[in-house]
């Protein structure tokens, strides 16, 4: 489908639209920078992005459409999952007996253009857009949310049995009205609906809170709750009983919490749910976590780790014995770093072996296995049975007890590579918190090879608002990090030039958008990777304190999180502002 440019020249010069000398001058440029000759034109304001689109449409043959004013379909807009359509630029607006015509910024892009061919099963339609065309079609996904509920409320109202709520003076339910109510058509179609849309919206969490008048949903997107739907409160009951159902959970038991899972598949791979529910003043509140099944694709440089801290854990993970810690709280991204580096582990010679809770990630050759306390199957028992199914390789999902630490230790000394998390908010506070839980220093220096701790900062959207450090603002800075240490770090890996200074690196600051209200979008990971050297060796078992150790470490060359994320904010990456909230909760 390559044009020959000729034919685009010869086109522009008949549009009018441009001078010749403008097409010269844009020329040269193009052959300079090695950029397309219409992408010159529109940087330097002799053409607009619509009508170069307009342009290539004529040249290849293809149909121009604008989807500007236009209402979609909402079913023929869904038939691309909102994640495909964002990252593809590519939009259904039509479909009819010939097939689904698509709007486009690359219509060359074959492999997304054959994946939806395959999930829709009909022939697909090419047609170029603008990118004002797709940024508003976009903005129709999010409409579509409080549509599908006013929809499915409208039309199923008279079918949805009016029940008194559970909550101050209200009578219990028994577990056979719990089940019609959860089997209840309309019920059904909202649970479905709150799912679906979480999964497209990129959801970790959701969460569905019982007020004295209503019933809240929130999702939590790149780690921040949004309010997504507000229903009426006589759905309450029917919503919980449907999660309690899918969870396997007790439908009449309301005074004590609860904790149960599900799975669904559908054409983004497998997706797990773990449920929580907890017995408030108005009812019962639940709390459904998204995990994501068979996620491909992780490298260590895509979840934000560069320089000495990747060189750190290539080194970790070339070690056959030893082990490998992940530091940081909940939510914090350490199981996306633990099968990313099992991953990269995962070869035809080795056995690998987990205990989770819960498996987030199938992988194919590593045998994974799910705890379950309420059979006496614990980390630490999984790890006592594990260690006789000759593993080379162990994840332990998480060291909580001095039980599950101890078993952890004695296998890297056995001649075990172990990987595992822990809760603690430092690399250097992993090493006293091991040892509050029962673990000699001596065998922590014997064992512990590398430590990662890490939090995930929001990462700027498109149309973020330059600007530059003032000196008032650097002296803040300067508070709480070494700038002078950040810049050199962002020299030593030739992110800025030798002679850069903190007053001519470009900042940039949140705008929000149609797309991006409060102006992020998706998340990345600040760390610091604590090597176990011998000098830390020496502080661990003198009883050192964290400061200590971390001064210490800072001297060897160890970048803390804070100044991570300074790092990725002078590379318009995030902004110092969300740097400061993350690393400070």
């Amino acid at each position: 489908m390559h044009v020959d440019e000729k034919v685009i020249i010869d086109l522009l010069n008949d549009s009018g639209l441009v001078t010749k000398t403008d097409i010269s001058v844009a020329l040269k440029k193009s052959k300079e920078t090695n950029q397309p000759l219409g992408s010159v034109l529109v940087s330097n304001g002799k053409l607009t992005e619509k009508d170069w689109n307009k342009i290539q449409a004529v040249a290849l043959g293809i149909p121009f459409v604008s989807l500007e004013g236009e209402k979609i379909d909402p079913n023929v807009l869904t038939l691309i999952p909102e994640p495909i359509a964002r990252n593809n630029n590519i939009i259904a607006y039509k479909k009819t007996s010939i097939g689904l015509e698509v709007a486009m910024l690359d219509v060359e892009n074959l492999p997304v253009i054959d994946f939806i061919k395959k999930k829709v099963g009909t022939r697909i339609l090419p047609r170029i857009t603008s990118s004002a065309s797709i940024k508003e079609a976009l903005n129709q996904y999010k409409k579509s949310l409080q549509a599908d509920f006013e929809d499915i409320i409208k039309k199923e109202s008279s079918s949805i049995k009016p029940v008194k709520e559970s909550g101050p003076g209200s009578e219990e339910k028994s577990e056979k009205e719990l089940k019609e109510l959860a089997e209840d058509l309309p019920i059904v179609k909202i649970v479905d609906t709150l799912i679906s849309h979480a999964i497209t919206q990129g959801a970790s969490d959701i969460h569905i809170e019982p007020e004295e008048e209503s019933l809240i949903v929130r999702y939590r997107i790149d780690g921040i709750l949004h309010d997504a739907m507000v229903l009426p409160k006589d759905t309450s009951s029917g919503i919980v009983a449907r999660i309690k159902v899918l969870s396997n959970l007790k439908l009449d038991e309301k005074r004590l919490p609860q904790d149960g899972r599900f799975k669904i598949t559908n054409d983004q791979g497998n997706v797990s749910f773990r449920v929580s529910t907890l017995p408030t003043y108005y009812g019962e509140k639940t709390v459904i976590r998204i995990l994501r099944e068979n996620a491909k694709g992780f490298s260590l440089e895509g979840l934000g780790f560069h320089g000495e801290a990747l060189e750190r854990i290539h080194d970790g993970m070339k070690k056959r014995t030893g082990m490998l810690l992940c530091a940081g709280p909940t939510g914090s991204g350490k199981t996306t770093t633990l099968y990313t580096m099992l991953d990269i582990l995962n070869t035809p010679d080795v056995n690998i072996s987990t205990v989770e809770d819960p498996i987030e990630y199938q992988m194919a050759r590593i045998n994974q296995t799910q705890t379950k306390a309420e059979i006496g199957l614990t980390f630490a028992n999984g790890l006592r049975t594990l260690l006789r199914q000759d593993p080379d390789i162990i994840m332990v999902g998480e060291i909580r007890d001095g039980e599950t630490a101890s078993l952890a230790i004695n296998a890297s000394l056995t001649g075990h590579l172990v990987l595992s998390t822990i809760h603690t908010n430092s690399a250097a506070g992993a090493i006293p918190r091991m040892i509050d839980m029962g673990v000699e220093p001596f065998l922590i220096v014997s064992t512990v090879k590398t430590v990662i701790a890490q939090r995930l900062v929001r990462l700027l959207a498109e149309g973020k608002e330059k600007y530059f450090l003032s000196d008032i603002e650097m002296k803040a800075l300067e508070k709480v990090v070494d700038l002078d240490r950040v810049l050199g770090f962002l020299k030593l890996e030739k992110i800025v030039d030798e002679n850069a200074t903190w007053d001519k690196i470009p900042f940039y600051k949140p705008k929000g958008s149609e797309e991006s209200k409060d102006g992020f979008k998706g998340r990345i990971g600040i760390h610091e990777v604590l090597k176990v050297t011998t000098t830390i060796k020496e502080m661990i078992l003198k009883g050192s304190s964290v400061d200590e150790t971390e001064k210490m470490a800072k001297s060897e060359g160890m970048m803390t999180m804070l100044e991570d994320g300074i790092f990725l904010a002078a590379q318009g990456l995030t902004s110092t502002e969300e740097v400061l909230r993350v690393v400070s909760e």
